[in-house]
């Protein structure tokens, strides 16, 4: 498994500063914001060019929602999403992570014909072939995130995107587990990533206070022993607030993380 962290985490002036600092503390990956990074794509790939850091993930970045009652909003958000997947691809990034709706359903709920929730899934299923396809296409991964409670009341646990990952059956759609939203939503996290095995395609990690790990109380070595067992070697990439100087935490986090991956 290889540590990678947010771009935006990172202190410093310039890409290459902040991909030297990377470096010299031991990750290997780096994740990019995907709002904007189009336009910085010539910036980024020379900076990658001359690192040993690679490129991990692009996270998120698009706008509308795939599961807006809008079809206009639905629109633009798959047509950022595959612009997003070939940007993930030329800068050889493992995939785009996509999170389908934020807070309640916008769809309105036709009960006794069908729930909001189950009318999402349907429709959901239904834009994810194409947008499989267009990974596919591109060379990449669409990453499909479950979120917490409080951010969403649509896929909140690695099973309910399981079941999506295999009504759409497409290799190039995969699941990327955040270890703060399993804090809250799984009953048991070691379980949940072994039950998800081979969909897991890219982790996030944040501490159960959505600080650094090591700032909280979340059990990292049992799940980092369940990503082992599934044979899980990809990037881990930090997406958290820091609690004290960056130049200092970031580093300690990386010891932190090896000593637990071991």
């Amino acid at each position: 498994m290889k540590l990678a962290c947010q771009e935006g985490l990172v202190p410093g002036n310039s890409l290459p500063e902040r991909l030297e600092r990377l470096h010299a503390w031991g990750y290997e990956g780096i994740e990019f914001w995907g709002g904007g990074l189009k336009e910085r794509l010539p910036e980024v790939q020379s900076a990658l060019k001359n690192s040993p850091v690679r490129a991990s993930t692009v996270c998120a970045g698009f706008r509308g929602s795939p599961l807006d009652a809008d079809p206009r909003e639905r629109e633009r958000a798959c047509e950022d999403i595959k612009e997003l997947l070939y940007v993930a691809a030329d800068i050889g990034a493992v995939g785009l992570i996509f999170v389908p709706i934020f807070g309640g359903p916008r769809i309105p709920d036709l009960r006794p014909l069908a729930s909001p929730e189950q009318l999402e899934f349907d429709l959901l299923c239904l834009l994810l072939d194409e947008l499989a396809r267009t990974a596919e296409k591109a060379g990449t991964f669409l990453l499909l995130e479950p979120l917490n409670r409080y951010e969403t009341h649509f896929i909140r646990r690695l099973e309910q995107a399981v079941a999506v990952c295999e009504k759409v059956a497409h290799p190039h759609l995969k699941i990327m587990a955040d270890f703060f939203h399993m804090s809250i939503e799984e009953a048991d996290i070691p379980a949940a990533i072994r039950h998800a095995g081979q969909w897991i395609a890219h982790v996030h990690l944040a501490d159960s206070n959505r600080l650094l790990p090591g700032q909280g109380h979340t059990d990292f070595k049992s799940g980092f022993a369940a990503l082992k067992a599934i044979g899980y070697t990809g990037y881990m990439a930090l997406e958290c607030g820091i609690a004290g100087d960056p130049l200092l935490e970031l580093p300690k986090a990386a010891q932190f993380l090896k000593a637990h991956m071991s």
